[in-house]
């Protein structure tokens, strides 16, 4: 009988394709994170042909040394920073994410957040629930329109493309975008505009959000200097990893009116924040909940477990990360 080691409670849908298949499924028990020490001592327990990790596990080579009989290491997540592909292919480990099916929701709360921030829709939350609101009044509280505007998009991949039809068909928005590799379907589709650098864009977007993976490429793409190119009317919302932002010129950004306010969903140093982050009004911040739908999060967990199931059985994983 195979066996899948769970780094994490996860929802029900992929676990039970597993269980139909007769594989045995053992789930960490902690409610947490599963600190290094914790998961390489719970790989131990077993000889297991799969594991299913989270983006919130470190896979390494001393993972994998845990668990030499795994045959699949499958990623709950679409990104996979958290994985030594490099040393899994060495070991001629397969590792597979979870694509797709989480990006619609991730469009949505890319949305979601450009319209809370423009809008100030959190500030009045807050404002309203402190007893401050005694009337309406003409400049209480005054946002940014976003229909009309320009819409810049960094990473042009499949939620990237998500994020500019939204912006192109439901709020009228000039899409621009950068990406290492042009994507000719969003320039047909929506009247994108290709920028060839991450700077010329910045400059023209009254609204910039970050669909990228983490790479070496990557990390601090946003940095003091690139914020100081954006509009001081300007917006930045990330969905994609923390650490694509320097989050301490984030701060010093907003504190000195660099940009005009930023929506985070993910943050460098998660969980916590950078110093002064929360102190701020003109920024929102959510805790990583981009893919949080219940039909995202269980379609994911199916696919997990396909891709489980699909190597277990002898055959290609539907997902593997090249």
């Amino acid at each position: 009988m195979p066996t899948v080691f769970v780094t994490r409670k996860i929802p029900e849908t992929g676990l039970k394709l597993l269980r139909e298949k007769g594989y045995e499924v053992d789930t960490s028990e902690k409610d947490g994170v599963l600190t290094k020490e914790e998961l390489i001592a719970a790989l131990r327990m077993k000889p297991y042909d799969a594991v299913l990790c989270l983006l919130t596990d470190t896979i390494d080579a001393a993972v994998f040394d845990a668990a030499p009989s795994a045959k699949i290491f499958a990623n709950y997540a679409v990104g996979f920073d958290n994985v030594d592909v490099a040393e899994a292919k060495r070991r001629g480990v397969v590792v597979s994410n979870t694509p797709d099916v989480l990006t619609n929701t991730v469009a949505e709360h890319t949305f979601a957040l450009m319209l809370a921030i423009a809008h100030r829709i959190a500030e009045a939350d807050r404002f309203t629930r402190a007893g401050k609101y005694e009337g309406w009044a003409p400049e209480l509280l005054l946002g940014t329109g976003v229909s009309g505007k320009t819409l810049g998009i960094l990473g042009a991949g499949r939620i990237g493309a998500r994020v500019a039809y939204h912006g192109a068909k439901s709020f009228d928005m000039r899409v621009l975008y950068y990406d290492v590799r042009r994507n000719e379907a969003i320039e047909k589709e929506v009247n994108a505009e290709f920028r060839d650098s991450v700077e010329a864009v910045l400059k023209e977007a009254d609204f910039v959000t970050i669909h990228v993976p983490l790479l070496y490429s990557t990390r601090h793409l946003m940095n003091r200097a690139r914020l100081a190119l954006m509009k001081p009317t300007a917006y930045l919302v990330n969905t994609s990893r923390g650490p694509v932002i320097d989050e301490a010129a984030l701060v010093e950004a907003l504190g000195n009116g660099v940009i005009k306010g930023a929506a985070l969903d993910v943050f460098e140093n998660e969980p916590a924040l950078a110093t002064g982050l929360s102190e701020l009004e003109n920024v929102i911040v959510t805790p990583h909940i981009a893919s949080a739908t219940e039909e995202a999060r269980s379609a994911m967990s199916r696919l997990a477990a396909e891709n489980i199931i699909a190597v277990l059985e002898g055959e290609e994983a539907p997902n593997a990360v090249r």
